[in-house]
């Protein structure tokens, strides 16, 4: 084989710091287009951003040339940094220091996308707590 080919797809998960709720109605959709820039200029095709008040969702491309964890760095802190300086926020923003990130398969990618998608009527049946010890507990991670 004379190319090298990659195709990974990240559902990445981050919540706002000691899980407060941060990201009301009407400053989510200036977030997720903000993340969503950021991560096109990283070389990650986005394809849906979503959450709650206290987290986010996101689906995107790997970039072959970047690791997940510089990815999510420089998204959670360019974030942070355009949150508060547009005063998007009354406190202080911040993110919490981890992050749960999954590889997802093409054949399940539409799947993936629809629980994002679905996060508000989601999380009227779990918490943001289940939802993380589902996911755990689905991809074998001893927490």
């Amino acid at each position: 084989m004379s190319h090298s080919f990659n195709k990974i797809w990240i559902h990445a998960i981050w919540a706002t710091k000691e899980r407060r709720p941060l990201i009301n109605q009407s400053i989510e959709q200036k977030i997720h287009r903000y993340i969503a820039e950021q991560l096109k200029e990283q070389g990650c095709p986005v394809r849906i951003i979503n959450g709650m008040p206290d987290h986010i969702h996101c689906l995107f491309l790997l970039n072959p040339q970047k690791s997940i964890a510089e990815v999510i760095k420089q998204i959670k802190g360019s974030s942070s940094h355009f949150i508060n300086q547009n005063n998007l926020t009354v406190d202080k923003f911040a993110w919490q220091t981890g992050y749960a990130a999954y590889s997802i398969s093409q054949s399940v990618l539409d799947k993936a996308f629809h629980y994002i998608r679905n996060q508000k009527e989601h999380h009227q049946k779990k918490t943001f707590q289940q939802e993380y010890d589902d996911f755990s507990q689905l991809y074998g991670i001893n927490c």
